[in-house]
């Protein structure tokens, strides 16, 4: 099992990829896993590592990897971390069609059926979060984390919001806010809204500005440097 990449992240170069990514949602009604997601995300390291975002104690984004295989029989699409906090957001990617998350009911019920590219991609976090528990003390996992005490979140991005209705939308935010994995929630979004909180988290880092006491701290230390010796 080899490790994680180091990475440094760079926030103006993650916003072209951002725009490059708004581009390709409206270039195309559905997007499909292996043709359209994962070569553009894989050409994208400051856009995919910005996914880590979600998790609070992800602060760095330091370390990355697409298609990380552990433990032999597993592999996440892209693993994002900060190896200061020793959080990691392993995350799985599916199709962006009109089928992704709910299909029509063969009974003809108004009631829509959960997909099984949604089932599929729920139980692959499901399988992961055993599989690391299960080896939370192995040598293995120490050598690739540098840690035993490494916490691990699942995102699974799948979908548009165009192809759910408002009472599908309801049915899955309650699912998702009601079953934990091990005490943990399984964080899933669509295509459209990992664009639209990646631009809302943008503007909260351009409304950042100095406070006005680090305007006055610059000031003396700029006089003080000025000042003869």
């Amino acid at each position: 099992m080899k490790g994680l990449d180091t990475f440094t992240i760079d926030i103006k170069q993650c916003q072209y990829e951002l725009e490059e990514f708004e581009n390709l949602l409206k270039s195309k009604r559905e997007l499909k896993e292996n043709q359209d997601i994962l070569p553009f995300f894989k050409q994208r390291l400051h856009l995919s590592a910005f996914i880590g975002f979600y998790v609070p104690q992800i602060v760095r984004f330091n370390k990355i990897k697409h298609e990380f295989t552990f433990f032999g029989d597993f592999r996440a699409d892209l693993v994002v971390g900060d190896d200061i906090n020793n959080a990691y957001c392993f995350v799985e990617f599916e199709d962006a069609t009109e089928d992704s998350i709910f299909i029509k009911n063969q009974l003809r019920r108004s009631t829509s059926e959960w997909s099984p590219r949604f089932e599929h991609g729920f139980s692959q976090i499901i399988d992961w979060f055993w599989k690391f528990d299960d080896n939370k003390t192995s040598s293995l996992s120490r050598s690739v984390f540098g840690s035993e005490n490494i916490e691990i979140y699942g995102i699974l991005v799948i979908g548009r919001d165009a192809f759910i209705s408002d009472i599908d939308k309801a049915r899955l935010e309650w699912r998702l806010n009601k079953v934990l994995v091990d005490s943990h929630k399984v964080i899933c979004i669509t295509f459209d809204q990992l664009a639209r909180d990646t631009r809302d988290r943008f503007s909260l880092y351009q409304s950042i500005k100095p406070t006005q006491s680090q305007g006055k701290q610059d000031i003396s230390t700029d006089e003080s440097d000025r000042s003869p010796s």
